[in-house]
């Protein structure tokens, strides 16, 4: 008895620190709250139910909801990943032997920060350079914490970056695949890559985005996008399935995670506040464009693959898994795969990185990539387009911007005024081209959350309408951008977003 407990492992060997890693990785997602506060889902009336959770996010509230998917699961859980790998690092210092354990610093590292990078989209604002001292940060940890009663400041956004740039640019070259048994639910070589083009893709270091992209995608990009005309023939539940497959070339790092995001974003389960058929044919996958327009007449193999009703419609590509721990009585806990790093997405952050360093021509080429594995050649009088910087001008042009405020439903349009946030994009070739970007990217992220990190980089300007009130107006540079953090993280003394 004069000895205190101490049931913790002890990390003494490569084996166990390849364990805890494991759960270096988030299990929760921020998928719901980001799409509820974004232009994706609309009000479908007051006589469908919703969630506490989804009313207040749809009204861009401090959300108080605790429960999953809300701000202080997102907070915990993230931060919990954060906590994982930062003692994974310090006992690894401890050994004394930094070049044996050099795979497993760097993906510490990785899932330290991708899990800050997460918290940043969702409670800081976006990256501007030019605000990037005035906006609030996060705490970095690098040492495990030792004393619950440690106070943090969240410092600057430009330190939260800064450190986050340090763990990727450190952990880049030392990268290791060989021990991983399930390499696309980890950060391998592809996926470390994917995450650098995005995060400096946000950073605005544009030059090194295209670096990164470029050794995912390789010499030939269209051999490594999802091959969409493959899933025409699937139905829902296979179609479900293959998309978050490891198998599938196009997926480079999957991350399981308990959320109700499939349940209540792409079922009726919530129906009030959801994507559904009026977006859907004004804004996304019906939207007019070059492929083609509606379900019947559009080459976009997307078109014919959304399920639902006129409250709700979606994609499967972000499907419910259940798993049960008591068959008898149906209970158990709601999973869902996200495939959070892909080619695809990859190739869409290159083509963005390319339009906004005036490469027009290596945006176009990009964006018919995308074209190609995401449209079959022919659909009905409909032919698969190719792209060029005179037929995008002409086609964008022709539409009028959504109003930040909607009127009514004609007034969508896929056309988004930009209010750019610390850059700047110029009238003509390079905004029509970008224009394109952003809504390729809509479609390609849908359900996952990074339409509102587009919309909050780009200061697009648009309005939540609700039954029989005013509606709510998401402005350029609006500080809601910064969801608002847990009530028990500020009454612990963190400061919290200003409103």
């Amino acid at each position: 008895m004069d000895k205190l407990p101490d049931d913790r492992v002890v990390l003494d060997k490569i084996e166990k620190f390849n364990s805890l890693l494991v759960s270096a990785y988030p299990q929760v997602s921020n998928n719901l709250v980001m799409e509820m506060f974004s232009d994706n889902v609309a009000d479908n009336g007051r006589s469908y139910e919703t969630s506490i959770l989804k009313e207040q996010a749809y009204r861009m509230q401090d959300i108080v909801e605790t429960g999953m998917d809300s701000p202080r699961a997102v907070w915990n859980g993230f931060y919990n990943s954060v906590a994982t790998a930062t003692e994974v690092l310090d006992n690894i210092r401890l050994q004394n032997d930094s070049a044996a354990y050099a795979g497993q610093i760097a993906e510490a590292k990785l899932c330290r920060a991708y899990s800050m990078f997460q918290l940043a989209n969702t409670f800081c604002m976006a990256w501007n350079p030019d605000k990037a001292d005035e906006y609030l940060g996060l705490p970095y940890l690098y040492t495990p914490e030792t004393n619950v009663n440690t106070t943090y400041t969240r410092g600057t956004l430009r330190e939260l970056y800064a450190n986050i740039n340090r763990d990727i640019e450190e952990a880049l070259p030392a990268v290791d695949e060989s021990y991983f048994a399930t390499p696309k639910y980890h950060f391998n070589k592809k996926a470390a890559y994917a995450f650098a083009a995005r995060f400096n893709l946000y950073y605005m270091q544009y030059d090194k985005c295209i670096e990164y992209a470029n050794l995912v995608l390789g010499s030939d990009p269209l051999s490594v996008l999802r091959p969409l005309i493959n899933y025409k023939t699937l139905g829902r539940k296979d179609f479900g399935n293959l998309y978050v497959k490891s198998s599938e070339t196009a997926n480079l790092l999957l991350l399981p995670a308990y959320s109700l995001a499939s349940r209540f974003l792409c079922t009726t389960a919530s129906p009030r506040f959801l994507h559904n058929s009026i977006i859907a044919s004004y804004e996304t996958i019906w939207v007019d464009m070059p492929w083609g327009t509606g379900s019947s007449d559009n080459t976009l193999l997307a078109s014919t693959k959304l399920y639902g009703n006129s409250q709700g419609v979606a994609y499967p590509k972000l499907e419910e898994f259940f798993e049960y721990t008591d068959k008898v009585n149906g209970s158990g806990y709601v999973h869902i795969v996200d495939p959070e790093f892909t080619t695809d997405e990859t190739l869409l952050c290159r083509a963005e990185a390319y339009a906004l360093t005036n490469k027009l021509d290596e945006a176009v080429a990009d964006l018919n990539f995308w074209v190609k594995s995401h449209c079959e050649e022919v659909t009905g009088e409909t032919t698969r387009p190719t792209l060029t910087k005179e037929s995008i001008k002409t086609f964008v042009e022709k539409l009028d911007y959504a109003p930040s405020v909607l009127e009514g439903n004609r007034d969508r349009s896929m056309r988004k005024k930009f209010n750019p946030q610390g850059f700047t994009v110029a009238e003509g070739e390079q905004e029509d081209i970008l224009q394109f970007v952003l809504h390729m990217r809509r479609l390609e992220t849908l359900f996952q959350g990074m339409r509102f990190m587009d919309l909050k980089r780009y200061g697009i300007e648009y309005s939540h309408r609700i039954a029989n009130e005013d509606p709510i107006v998401f402005k350029a540079g609006d500080l809601r951008g910064a969801i608002q953090l847990p009530a028990d993280v500020i009454n612990a003394g963190l400061a919290k977003n200003p409103r």
